[in-house]
């Protein structure tokens, strides 16, 4: 079985000439792929299945994709690729600072895409091999659960994070009191040219701190380090499946 049966895309775009026959290629490449002439269209769709990654085009009439894909990051846990005919670094900037997992500039290859689309499944989690650790998360209370993709607080309530969100997390967690620099960490949880993406894992971080932290102004969890990074302060233990 390759990594892409049973893998469901949702693909958004309004140009009908690219869309028609991108959703035939990747329907070739064993892609089940669902297409959305709009982001009114996308959402209808998404109300009635999940999908297992998001293209998304940026430049669209009515509801642009940028705004899409922040409801799908504060929302919904489902990857997006954002599919964009602008390619300044500022554009790109706000797609991954919202929460984006990857980009990809048009006129494109269609085989970097389906490359593309591989590993952020990969990184994610939802690809058919995952390269996830199945073990619990436990750290001052909280619980992480890497193959339910859930996150539990001291009182056993559920936490909603987003796809961006878990994957930060598990690097932290991966890595506990180490200092992690922005250009790693985006390299963890984004996996392209993190050195033009500061500004993304900031942002990022400060919305996992509101998440996580008792008060996310004074951060005791995800402590910053100048000139350094980040580091995540807590003692973190690693519980197996079957122990539990």
């Amino acid at each position: 079985m390759s990594e892409a049966d049973q893998t469901s895309l949702l693909l958004v775009d309004d140009e009908a000439a690219l869309r028609e026959p991108l959703a035939e290629y990747l329907s070739r490449q064993g892609f089940s792929v669902t297409e959305a002439e709009s982001a009114a269209h996308a959402r209808s769709h998404l109300r009635d299945a999940t999908p297992s990654l998001v293209l998304l085009d940026i430049m669209m009439p009515g509801e642009d994709g940028l705004s899409l894909c922040r409801h799908l990051v504060e929302t919904r846990d489902i990857p997006v690729i954002l599919l964009t005919a602008r390619g300044e670094p500022t554009d790109r900037i706000v797609g991954l600072e919202i929460g984006a997992d990857d980009y990809v500039v048009k006129p494109f290859e269609p085989r970097e895409l389906v490359a593309r689309i591989r590993s952020v499944l990969r990184r994610s989690g939802r690809g058919n091999a995952q390269s996830q650790d199945n073990d619990f998360f436990e750290f001052e209370g909280w619980n992480l659960d890497p193959l339910k993709r859930r996150l539990s607080d001291p009182e056993g309530a559920a936490v909603a994070i987003s796809s961006a969100e878990f994957r930060l997390l598990t690097a932290f967690l991966d890595h506990p009191r180490q200092v992690l620099d922005r250009d790693r960490l985006l390299d963890m949880v984004q996996g392209r040219e993190a050195h033009l993406f500061d500004r993304a894992i900031d942002n990022q971080v400060s919305r996992l701190r509101r998440k996580i932290e008792a008060d996310s102004r004074n951060p005791q969890l995800i402590q910053t380090v100048w000139g350094g990074g980040y580091m995540f302060a807590a003692d973190v233990r690693r519980v197996s499946r079957e122990a539990r």
